[in-house]
């Protein structure tokens, strides 16, 4: 048991590092993609890009939903949820349907964070309702996604590969952290207590404080 949290601080650690490294730069929809291929390669590999490693955030509300439950099958259903959510405004932006204020963009996927991670520390296990929440958000998290496509400038007949790609190369993302971490978490599974105790909680709060602050940052500067 001890050398098993002993190896949980170590993996907390080196995840608080990692935060701290890339909390200063982290943003939804900051940076600039260059047009190097319109392969249908290429965009599942900016939608992998998106999320790991740029899009810290992303990684951050995946990471919320892991938390509250450890079960494979609920976290993927929650992922999935997003999943589509993210997915419906992704195409409705891409086509032009609506057209979002980024800065608000940014600063509700901070306050999105902020209130998974906040319910993480009162709430012990999935409610129903918690899964239209992630559907509400994931709507909001798409928005952000959209403009990593949009920037590219593309062509009318590329639009749907780019869409389909794209979210494949997020989902693949997505998953990956979510089989990372069930791998971490499984050597702790038999001390659920210790595990909301030492991991779930101070991660949830030191959630709270990076999105509190992209919060900030993304509505007054």
């Amino acid at each position: 048991c001890k050398y098993k949290l002993d190896m949980l601080k170590r993996y907390i650690l080196l995840l608080c590092l990692c935060i701290g490294m890339f909390t200063m730069q982290a943003h939804t929809i900051d940076y600039v993609l260059e047009q190097e291929s319109n392969s249908f390669g290429f965009y599942i590999w900016e939608g992998v890009r998106h999320i790991i490693p740029l899009g810290l955030d992303h990684i951050l509300f995946i990471l919320c939903i892991f938390f509250l439950s450890t079960s494979t099958k609920k976290v993927i259903l929650q992922a999935s949820m997003f999943t589509l959510a993210h997915t419906i405004t992704l195409g409705l932006v891409m086509f032009d349907i609506i057209d979002p204020p980024t800065k608000w963009v940014e600063a509700l996927i901070a306050m999105s964070i902020v209130f998974l991670a906040a319910e993480n520390l009162f709430v012990d296990k999935v409610k129903p309702g918690r899964i239209i929440l992630i559907f509400l958000f994931g709507l909001v998290h798409g928005m952000g996604f959209a403009s990593a496509l949009t920037s590219l400038n593309l062509p009318k007949v590329d639009f749907v590969k780019a869409l389909v790609g794209f979210n494949i190369g997020v989902e693949m993302a997505q998953l990956s952290i979510i089989l990372l971490l069930t791998i971490i978490i499984r050597l702790f599974k038999a001390h659920p207590i210790v595990y909301r105790k030492r991991v779930v909680i101070p991660m949830s709060i030191i959630i709270i404080l990076i999105a509190s602050y992209w919060t900030v940052e993304r509505i007054f500067f």
